[in-house]
């Protein structure tokens, strides 16, 4: 691979990295979508400061960028907190309008300025290790400008995490013990509302608001969907967000598509395997549990039926092993897996057409029975 490619992956795993450490909060917090609508509406404020300033290199740029940001959250709050709508419909009604009026200035009076629609969608990845995009200090070349933007937005995101880790974390979990004992929710959620603003923006230009988002969201969804502690959800969702960005530049070269949409492809993959093969939350180990869960409820109802009617006179009638489908309401398929189930765990004995409870089925059917109910003992009048 050339030096311009090795660029590339790492200017990609720098800013995974950076919007996956916010997106754990705002995936704990419910507050997703939110990352969607501030980059897109980022680019209102980038278009404000462009008319006022005349230069795209201007840092007012960032600054008009990140004040939107704050302003879309301020302002869907407003909405929601009206409780004429819900917080989704409100996202749903302010990022559009701000996105799309964005759009229009662009339309009409950005003609002849280098501010297209696709590379704010897309970005332009590819064209950050060109000349022109490099930082250089004495004539010495130190790599792409957006390499060093997204490296340091990733240390300040990671100095604002480890300096409020304390208050994000019960912020975010329980607001209203964190204001009882003396955090300010509101301030916090305005912090992690600037820094989501400020990543956005760094990086808008290289990525474009697509990947942004879906960088945001989808490690650390699936980050959650592997681990119950938020410490090592700060850890995975980096990595995952990390493997995104590489796999999706081989899925770029392979298919000569998009760097940025590919990146996008791959960060929903990794989603989809967390969410398929998870160890606990994974949709596979949610059937294995489920089906565990049904094989254990009918052997404890075979085991509690023949516990009830053992050594009584209905014995004969309720244990036959060719009629017992009749009275567990089974059919004769299903009934005759779970005695084979049944038998082979040691729970039941065939006594020629008839079944009975072993020492450890028995335990079974009285664990299912908890001591204090009004239930029919073997031998008792």
């Amino acid at each position: 691979m050339t030096q311009a490619q090795w660029e590339i992956i790492l200017l990609a795993s720098l800013t995974a990295m950076a919007c996956s450490l916010p997106g754990v909060f705002l995936v704990l917090r419910r507050m997703t979508l939110l990352s969607d609508a501030i980059s897109h509406t980022v680019l209102l404020g980038i278009v404000a400061a462009f008319f006022l300033t005349g230069s795209l290199t201007s840092p007012w740029l960032i600054i008009g960028a990140a004040s939107m940001g704050v302003f879309t959250v301020v302002l869907v709050e407003g909405i929601q907190k009206s409780t004429l709508v819900r917080e989704d419909a409100a996202i749903g009604l302010v990022f559009p309008a701000l996105f799309s009026l964005a759009v229009l200035l662009i339309s009409l009076f950005g003609k002849n300025v280098h501010l297209d629609l696709d590379s704010v969608l897309l970005g332009k990845i590819a064209l950050a290790p060109l000349p022109g995009r490099r930082l250089e200090i004495a004539n010495l070349d130190l790599g792409p400008k957006s390499t060093w933007i997204m490296g340091s937005i990733l240390l300040a995101n990671l100095v604002f995490i480890l300096c409020f880790y304390k208050e994000l974390k019960v912020t975010t979990f329980d607001p209203a013990f964190a204001k009882a004992i003396g955090f300010l929710p509101g301030l916090t959620h305005l912090g992690l509302v600037v820094l989501v603003s400020i990543t956005s923006v760094a990086a808008f230009d290289a990525v474009g608001s697509i990947l942004v988002v879906a960088l945001m969201s989808a490690p650390a969804a699936a980050a959650y969907l592997l681990t119950d502690r938020l410490a090592r959800m700060l850890l995975l969702a980096p990595l995952l967000g990390m493997a995104s960005a590489v796999a999706g530049y081989g899925l770029a070269r392979v298919l000569d598509a998009s760097i940025s949409g590919a990146m996008a492809t791959a960060a929903g993959g990794v989603f989809l395997l967390a969410f398929l093969f998870a160890p606990r939350r994974g949709l596979i180990s949610q059937w294995q549990e489920g089906k565990f869960r049904r094989a254990r409820l009918r052997l404890s109802m075979l085991a509690v039926h023949l516990f009830q009617h053992q050594e009584t006179p209905l014995q004969e009638v309720e244990c036959r092993e060719d009629t017992l489908f009749e009275h567990l309401l089974w059919s004769p398929g299903l009934t005759r897996r779970v005695v084979e189930h049944s038998l082979q765990q040691g729970l039941v004995e065939r006594e020629k057409n008839f079944l009975q409870l072993t020492r450890q089925g028995r335990k079974l059917a009285m664990e299912v029975l908890q001591p204090g109910q009004a239930v029919f003992s073997p031998g008792s009048e």
